[in-house]
């Protein structure tokens, strides 16, 4: 009998040892399941914070009248809307804005490509081009605003020194957004070139050697197979342009202050300076939506177009 209950005992005692282990098991499983999200959990805490609670509140901000420190005193609905939309200094915003665009991204891709073709050929000293055409995105866009301020400058500057002239180039309306636009295009050249120069790089020299031998020049060459290879860096290269383009604020705060008039006066500064001058914020987050708004448009139908323009190898 002495040994039966012993045997028991040590029975109970395993089936406990079993019971015990097969819920550390399950703790296991269960923290192996939530696991990924504690890991994410940094970076929803952090993407809540500063990307959707602004959001939402500059969504709630343009419906609404507030006071000059940007404190909700009123809701109005779609009122500061209708007013944006027949204001004519908006859409004079709106047709600087995409001026500005156009003249910045057209001539900042077909620039940074030139030069990573110059940069991919194999000569001797490549490496000096490559680091002298990259050097425009090491600097950001207030020191280059104070280099091409004393470029521009109407009677001191290198640029009417060269040409011989006294052209107010940040100071007259004719050339001040075109200026402005010269200066974002040297800021995204640097990035344009490493990007486009990575993708030429991953050219096979054997397609290019086939296709000579087949009697192509250069130019069938790069528009039949160098084009559709690095088409993928190139869809980047637009999507960035276009995206930073449109939010474009530093050197035109800084060169010209959205003027000589409203010149240069683009979305975005049209935004600082309705929270920052004027003081209604409500106007100012009506317009950030509007923008908003404007650049998920322009980024679907880029996302459209990569689907059948965009080759993956």
């Amino acid at each position: 009998m002495e040994g039966t209950s012993v045997g028991r005992e040590e029975n109970r005692y395993k089936l406990k040892k079993i019971k015990s282990y097969l819920s550390v098991l399950t703790s296991v499983k269960k923290i192996k399941k939530i696991e990924p999200i504690l890991y994410l959990m940094p970076s929803f805490i952090i993407f809540i914070l500063f990307v959707f609670y602004p959001f939402i509140k500059t969504i709630i901000t343009s419906m609404s009248v507030t006071n000059r420190r940007g404190e909700i005193k009123e809701f109005v609905g779609l009122e500061n809307f209708k007013e944006i939309l027949t204001s004519q200094e908006f859409y004079n915003s709106i047709g600087v804005t995409f001026k500005f665009v156009l003249m910045v991204v057209i001539p900042s891709i077909i620039i940074g490509l030139i030069l990573a073709l110059l940069a991919n050929n194999r000569l001797r000293g490549n490496r000096i081009f490559e680091l002298v055409f990259s050097l425009p995105m090491a600097i950001a866009s207030a020191p280059a605003a104070i280099i091409w301020t004393m470029i521009f400058h109407p009677t001191n500057g290198v640029l009417n020194y060269v040409l011989g002239t006294q052209t107010g180039w940040l100071i007259d309306p004719k050339y001040a957004l075109i200026s402005v636009a010269i200066v974002t295009v040297w800021l995204n050249i640097g990035i344009n070139f490493i990007f486009l120069l990575t993708g030429l790089r991953n050219v096979p020299d054997e397609l290019i050697e086939s296709a000579s031998l087949d009697g192509a020049g250069y130019f069938d060459r790069l528009k039949n197979i160098v084009m559709p290879i690095i088409s993928p860096q190139m869809f980047l290269v637009v999507f960035m342009n276009l995206m930073n383009a449109f939010q474009a604020f530093g050197q035109i705060k800084l060169l010209t202050q959205g003027g000589p008039g409203e010149s240069t006066n683009v979305l975005v500064h049209s935004i600082y300076r309705e929270a920052f001058f004027n003081g209604r914020f409500e106007m100012a987050s009506a317009q950030s939506i509007i923008l908003f708004i404007i650049m998920f448009v322009v980024t679907i139908l880029q996302f459209k177009y990569e689907k059948k323009g965009v080759h993956y190898q």
